[in-house]
């Protein structure tokens, strides 16, 4: 059976020096660096997820976003900075931040052999959450997924969008405050992306809730919402799309980025 561990704690000493992560951030990335051997994957990463705000973490593929997504869940241990949620520093207190946490990981990891309610209910153990419990809140995230109809069946009789929609029902089963979604949309037609991002904008306008979205998709974006752009493991702007654009002086995002991406290349040409 296929089931979404969540990593356990490590013994790393967090520096005494750091300051907290503000209890009115959802997600804050302070300094963050990551190397796999003599590679670097990310470069001092810095920036904050508000509470009810919707933020895209743009980035090509192999950017650093799924790797930066393994240290906010503790699937890899932090090396240098820190990272904090709603106040709670994932090294000093990993389980106060994590249960405040839902993910939807790139890679499927829902079991296809178990019904839909199956797959909930569970999770819901996994999470500690009484089968009784575990059953309201089940039928609640499906009926808000529009999915109630499907709870007896087997996923793998689901749409790829359904499938979708359930992964982030089950993130939502503990009532996280913060949601983190990598590439959601990977491998889904035109309908089934729209509905995904729907879905997730009203649970940010309407419960609050802070997402991360990680994407390499420019009309996933609108000029409303907070961008961090993420190249080659390095942050290169952050903040709402209207001002990434008139800092870029382009017409939009995608020749924002485009021009971002020339002029950090050329400045890695240029380093001696």
């Amino acid at each position: 059976m296929t089931k979404l561990e969540m990593p356990i704690a490590d013994n790393t000493l967090p520096n005494p020096a750091e300051k907290p992560a503000s209890a009115g951030t959802a997600l804050s990335i302070g300094g963050v660096s990551h190397c796999y051997g003599a590679r670097r994957a990310l470069d001092n990463v810095s920036f904050t997820v508000a509470p009810a705000s919707f933020t895209a973490l743009l980035g090509l593929n192999g950017a650093g976003k799924s790797t930066l997504f393994s240290l906010i869940t503790r699937l890899f241990r932090v090396q240098t900075g820190r990272i904090g949620i709603f106040g709670h520093d994932i090294g000093r207190a990993p389980g106060e931040a994590l249960r405040r946490m839902g993910v939807v990981f790139q890679p499927r990891t829902l079991d296809l052999d178990l019904s839909v309610a199956q797959n909930l209910l569970y999770h819901a153990a996994l999470q500690g959450i009484d089968r009784h419990e575990a059953r309201l809140r089940a039928g609640e995230v499906l009926s808000r997924i529009g999915l109630a109809d499907r709870s007896g069946s087997k996923v793998r009789d689901l749409s790829g969008g359904q499938m979708r929609r359930l992964e982030i029902a089950r993130a939502l089963l503990h009532r996280p405050r913060l949601l983190l979604l990598d590439e959601a949309t990977v491998g889904l037609d035109v309908k089934a992306r729209a509905d995904i991002l729907g879905h997730v904008r009203q649970l940010v306008s309407e419960q609050g809730i802070g997402a991360l979205w990680a994407t390499h998709l420019f009309d996933e974006i609108v000029c409303s919402d907070d961008v961090v752009v993420l190249h080659q493991g390095r942050i290169l702007a952050c903040g709402q799309v209207s001002r990434i654009v008139a800092d870029a002086e382009a017409r939009d995002l995608h020749s924002a980025f485009a021009r971002l991406t020339e002029t950090a290349a050329g400045s890695a040409g240029a380093a001696p």
